[in-house]
């Protein structure tokens, strides 16, 4: 199995001290934590992929932990007591078999190959099959109606049953000014949005042409992630956010679409980055498609762990990350088949494990403290996206939300980020604990690949929770930045949702403690306060938190 290519030695001590509230001293067991990441992510756990056995063996593993540790039982209530799960129905998609597609070209009509230069996901529409042909392909931008910002791709061009090819990211990342925050990505420039907006036009579908730079990930990553099984929260009319073909495309094939219908590619886009773009019809180009789905819903599994408060038990003080991976699928160039998620989210699941540790071992705090494992981050955030829809404890009374994903596992560094510059004064808090530990703060480096957007805390964000999604940092004690970021390299591209994310004995803990120590340092101020962070002026989240002062009062 390949192994990360960075050399780090794990620390020699097992347990790792580090100052924290007054009074209070967090002792972080890095010998522990790496067993917990080492076995979530082993062959074992299969990838731990929602509705499998994975699933089943991760879900027995955190709540043997938590049960060990001394928590209560979080989940649903069931005849009257807590349980260690809140159940997470899932709408379940899968193509049988291999898709049939070809683009006709001039008359001549071509194979193209599933997963190499086309990528369709299972509709997730509740059909049993999927066909089309020859559907003309239009060219719109980057696929934005945004009112507010007087933008439209579309310009009122008829949609019905046609392939609509978009760019992915926003109108203004290649020029890094404009309309769409900049370099900085807006939901807008989301798949998951340009996905909604095909349904919203009434299309037959939308193909998103794959760019690296803009994407921030290759396309092994968007063949792994859309080729498999698709989940979905359970919708009562799946047609209100998708249409029948949702998909992606390698640009170079795009490109080719394109100059056989007398259009260039880069000449298109600059004009797409303009309000004045007009959608465009490949004349002489159509696709076709015939494809069987399978459709079912599986009940999926959140995990969920409770400390109570002692004066004010009805606050919350939330600790996030995401179990779930991508389980077993395409064989990479090795013909390892087990996307084992260690970076992504083994540490982060592990990381919950450890601070549950510490507050357990420490003096009670005042509110309660919740630790929640979510599902189906993998498959768009659906495990947090239904608790957010489906609070245990109430949203108006959750203090503060703080997400952990893909810690890394190189040694510690000087410096912390978040995911996105929202502005909030959790993050404030954030940074002044922060310096407590001589770490400074550096901005999300890169805000043109929206991760806020693509992490658990957003759920709850968007509901006007305060939350911030955690990021290790890339100066590095060992190296400095140029250690950091040839990390963030290599990681992108060699194993991000790839088998070749699985754990290395030459793995250093003791950046992933510091992590946690900050972590438990900033909840336990929460927990032990009466303070509520709020959103800061110009959130686009403040209102709906406003809206519920009341109940905090």
């Amino acid at each position: 199995m390949k192994k990360l290519l960075i050399a780090a030695a794990l620390c020699a001590a097992p347990l790792i001290a580090f100052a924290a509230a007054p009074a209070i001293a967090t002792a972080v067991d890095t010998a522990r934590l790496a067993v917990d990441i080492k076995t979530l992510s082993s062959d074992e756990f299969e990838g731990r992929a929602p509705a499998s056995a994975g699933e089943e063996k991760t879900v027995a593993y955190l709540i043997a932990q938590l049960r060990k540790i001394g928590l209560e039982p979080g989940g649903d209530l069931k005849d009257g007591k807590r349980a260690w799960t809140q159940d997470v129905p899932l709408a379940r998609f899968q193509i049988i078999g291999t898709p049939s597609l070809g683009v006709t070209v001039g008359g001549k009509t071509t194979a193209l190959t599933q997963g190499e230069e086309i990528a369709i996901r299972a509709a997730q529409t509740n059909v049993d099959s999927v066909t089309f042909a020859n559907a003309p392909i239009v060219f719109a931008g980057y696929g934005i109606k945004a009112p507010e910002r007087d933008w439209d791709d579309f310009k009122g061009m008829d949609l019905k049953g046609k392939i609509v090819l978009v760019l992915i990211n926003d109108a203004d990342f290649e020029t890094g000014q404009g309309d769409f925050g900049g370099k900085a990505m807006t939901y807008y420039g989301r798949w998951t949005y340009k996905f909604e907006e095909a349904a919203r036009q009434g299309a037959l579908g939308f193909i998103v042409v794959h760019e690296t730079g803009p994407a921030s990930y290759g396309w092994a990553t968007v063949k792994n992630s859309n080729t498999n099984e698709m989940f979905d929260i359970v919708r009562d009319d799946p047609t209100r956010v998708h249409a029948p073909v949702e998909g992606w495309v390698q640009r170079d094939t795009a490109a080719a679409w394109l100059a056989a219908s007398g259009f260039d590619y880069e000449t298109l886009k600059r004009q797409a980055q303009t309000r004045a773009f007009q959608p465009v019809e490949l004349k002489g180009v159509t696709l076709s498609g015939d494809y069987k789905v399978k459709h079912e819903v599986i009940i999926s599994k959140n995990v969920v762990g409770l400390l109570p408060g002692t004066t004010r038990p009805d606050e919350t003080v939330f600790y996030t990350a995401h179990w779930d991976h991508l389980g077993i699928g395409r064989p990479d160039a090795k013909g390892d088949t087990i996307y084992n998620g260690a970076v992504d989210n083994a540490t982060g699941t592990a990381a919950l494990l450890e601070m549950a540790r510490l507050y357990k071992a420490a003096p009670r705090t005042d509110r309660s403290i919740v630790f929640l494992w979510v599902t189906a981050e993998e498959r768009g955030l659906l495990g947090s996206e239904y608790y957010a829809a489906n609070p245990l404890y109430p949203l108006s009374t959750t203090v503060g939300v703080l997400n952990t994903d893909a810690l890394d596992p190189t040694g510690p560094a000087r410096d912390f980020t978040i995911s996105g510059n929202a502005k909030l004064e959790l993050l404030d808090m954030l940074v002044a604990e922060g310096a407590k530990r001589s770490r400074t703060y550096t901005p999300d480096p890169s805000p043109e690949a929206g991760y806020f957007f693509r992490s658990d805390h957003f759920p709850f964000a968007k509901r006007g929770v305060p939350a911030i999604s955690f990021g290790s940092g890339q100066d590095m004690l060992n190296g400095g930045l140029a250690a950091g970021q040839a990390f963030d390299q290599t990681y992108r591209t060699s194993m991000y949702h790839q088998p070749a994310d699985e754990w290395s004995d030459s793995w250093s803990m003791d950046g992933m403690a510091a992590d946690i120590a900050l972590l438990y340092g900033l909840g336990r101020d929460l927990a032990t306060s009466k303070r509520w962070p709020e959103w800061g002026e110009g959130s686009e989240f403040k209102a709906a938190r406003d809206a519920t002062r009341g109940e905090r009062l």
